[in-house]
């Protein structure tokens, strides 16, 4: 039953992780509705998402070679330092600092207070009310290879609130780069990139930390299951998704996340859920 269980929270996983609606929100809320009733975690959360991220990296693989690439011969004076993959190179680096930083610091609440059901109620609405403003009011003229270093903070620093469940990963770095003016595909193909680092990296972390965890609701070979059924739902959600936002809006996405948490607000308010 644990298997079958991992196994569809893998598909969640797989859904959600690059859709602007917050992959562990939908894990936080889900996992109270399995067998188990419980939340899966943060360490579960993180592990499968290794498994999204290398959807991204397989989606991605001949712009993440030609990024690394062009990045090592700019440092060996061989490309000049404005060559535009070997600035994406140090903007992933530089976007990646404050979800690090801020990963470490409050690494304790994230795992715990910050994942009340309460929390990701509003964090659904309030971002889903941000995405919309942004989508609504954004220029969206700027290309990828208009982002400057100062924009890729502002990025990273949005990417970071997505240690908050309910904000969104890519949500939060879509809504940023819609308020600083760029296209919908440009802010998503950054975003994707963006969430290479850290998520590996959070991941890993986890995957190490919680290998020989006795306390852990699913087994290790369980969340691997997991992690793995994540990786070839998330192709095809990334091909749809890029493809929705070269011809639509974000709108069915924010009154999903808003519909979704005025519910777990309803739920929790009378008692149907705890918090």
């Amino acid at each position: 039953m644990h298997l079958l269980e991992a196994l569809f929270l893998g598909i969640i996983q797989g859904l959600t992780e690059f859709l602007p609606i917050s992959s562990s929100a939908h894990l936080r809320i889900v996992g109270t509705f399995t067998g188990s009733g419980e939340d899966p975690g943060a360490a579960f959360t993180a592990i499968t998402q290794i498994g999204t991220e290398a959807a991204v990296v397989v989606f991605f693989w001949r712009d993440i070679v030609r990024i690394i690439g062009h990045w090592f011969r700019s440092l060996t004076g061989k490309l000049p330092r404005n060559d535009p993959d070997a600035r994406m190179g140090w903007l992933i680096i530089i976007g990646s600092i404050p979800i690090v930083l801020l990963g470490l610091l409050f690494q304790d609440q994230i795992e715990t207070v910050l994942r009340s059901m309460w929390i990701v109620a509003i964090m659904l609405i309030v971002f889903g009310i941000l995405l919309g403003i942004a989508d609504h009011v954004g220029a969206k003229r700027r290309k990828l290879d208009q982002i400057t270093y100062p924009h890729g903070i502002f990025f990273g620093l949005a990417q970071a609130l997505a240690l908050i469940p309910g904000v969104s990963r890519s949500g939060g770095t879509i809504t940023m780069g819609l308020f600083l003016g760029y296209e919908r595909a440009a802010a998503a193909r950054y975003a994707f990139l963006l969430a290479i680092p850290a998520v590996f990296g959070s991941g890993f972390f986890q995957l190490f930390k919680s290998w020989d965890a006795p306390d852990q609701y699913f087994t290790m070979g369980e969340t691997i299951a997991a992690t793995g059924i994540a990786f070839v739902v998330a192709l095809g959600v990334i091909a749809f998704f890029m493809s929705w936002i070269s011809k639509r809006s974000f709108l069915p996405f924010v009154i999903y996340r808003i519909l979704l948490g005025v519910t777990l607000l309803i739920l929790l308010g009378t008692g149907v859920l705890a918090g």
